[in-house]
């Protein structure tokens, strides 16, 4: 099917913007009438960049599910709720999305089904928690759930940005200041010291062959880690065994590793607790939960876990067979399961380690910042060190 934009009337006389697929413009103006809407004019729109040009994040998402969530609370009709998301909608492919939705919702499917004709946009386990709540009849208190988890997510994510962004902002200065001076102050300064007649010490010769280097290649600190991280990326996404020694690098990874690991659990025990209470059994919870790791080294200890509790381990035992969940979330899970309320105990596990993630990336940051400081420190010394010592020798030797 085509794209379409569209500009349509509603029956209150309100002009409707947005885009459609349909399979030529008769058939637009068919699925615009289903969904009440007079078409004035349409014509085929260009595929930029995704539908519409513009692609859904989750600020979106958390809108859809909180606006969505009180309207179905105050008892108005999914089609009606979905239709004032979309006049009220600024991202032009969420728009279309939601025209979607309600096109499939009036030719006789529920909301999850739905959903599930946009795989991108909505993640199966929001399809999941979705139709589990329109099974037990708690669409709104899932809605609400979902729109708590996705702003958890939205922070999380800021949190994660935090500790890579900082570090590389203040390693890209120090890396800057560094090739300013071997590339303009230490070969200014290479003449005069060989000019001085004088044998040149050991860490000035140093020095001097590293600033010829860079002088000569510096384009090489470009190109290099940019085709190595090409390759890595490539192998990575071709081949699942390269990607696994990825992830379980990251995993060991000084400082970050930890940070990392407890960020992965965190979204395990919260996406896990947000489902066991909606209905959906432990079984399918647990292999929902395991496309929300983003982490190979998990999402097998995951899998090994789910097959051991199919074969009729229990929880508990499962997970501490696998060995790759620490005693917190092991003994958080045998409390849930002896008190029958195992999504409150894994809560409690997200809430601890998002504390801990917060609390780790501060740690981290403040101590990036002196550790590069030294750092530089250390590059002024030493070019400080090799330029002026042989000046101040030959100046202590000249006799008055």
């Amino acid at each position: 099917m085509a794209l379409f934009t569209y500009k349509a009337i509603d029956a209150s006389g309100k002009a409707v913007i947005g885009q459609l697929e349909a399979v030529n413009p008769v058939d637009l103006e068919l699925r615009l009438k289903r969904m009440g809407l007079d078409l004035v004019v349409g014509g085929q729109a260009k595929r930029a960049g995704g539908v519409g040009g513009k692609r859904i994040k989750r600020p979106d998402l958390i809108n859809f599910c909180f606006h969505l969530e009180q309207l179905t609370r105050a008892g108005v009709p999914l089609v009606d709720g979905l239709a004032d998301l979309r006049d009220s909608t600024e991202n032009p492919r969420f728009r279309e999305v939601i025209s979607g939705l309600i096109e499939s919702i009036q030719g006789g499917q529920n909301l999850s089904q739905a959903l599930a004709s946009h795989p991108t946009v909505f993640s199966p386990v929001f399809r999941s928690l979705v139709r589990a709540g329109e099974d037990t009849g708690r669409l709104p208190e899932v809605l609400k759930s979902l729109n708590e988890n996705l702003k958890w997510e939205d922070e999380l994510a800021a949190q994660t940005k935090k500790i890579v962004m900082y570090p590389a902002f203040v390693g890209g200065v120090v890396l800057l200041v560094t090739l300013f001076l071997m590339i303009y102050l230490v070969p200014q300064m290479v003449g005069f010291i060989k000019n001085m007649g004088q044998s040149i010490p050991l860490h000035t010769q140093a020095l001097i062959a590293v600033s010829n280097f860079l002088v000569k290649y510096w384009w090489a600190l470009i190109v290099v880690p940019g085709v190595l991280a090409g390759v890595v990326y490539f192998l990575a996404r071709s081949n699942p065994a390269v990607r696994y020694r990825i992830d379980a690098v990251k995993l060991k990874f000084p400082f970050v590793g930890p940070i990392l690991r407890k960020i992965i659990l965190s979204r395990f025990a919260s996406v896990f607790a947000l489902m066991y209470s909606s209905g959906i059994t432990i079984l399918d919870a647990i292999r929902s939960s395991e496309e929300t790791a983003g982490n190979l080294v998990i999402q097998e200890g995951l899998r090994a876990a789910g097959q051991q509790i199919g074969e009729g381990k229990n929880v508990t035992a499962a997970f501490q067979d696998v060995g790759l969940f620490p005693p917190l979330v092991i003994r958080m899970l045998r409390v849930g399961e002896n008190t029958g309320a195992l999504d409150t105990a894994l809560l409690n596990v997200s809430y601890f380690y998002n504390r801990e993630v917060r609390e780790g990336i501060g740690r981290v940051q403040v101590m990036i910042e002196p550790a590069l400081t030294i750092v530089l420190g250390l590059i002024l010394g030493w070019v400080m060190l090799s330029v002026l010592g042989p000046i101040y020798d030959t100046i202590s030797k000249i006799k008055i």
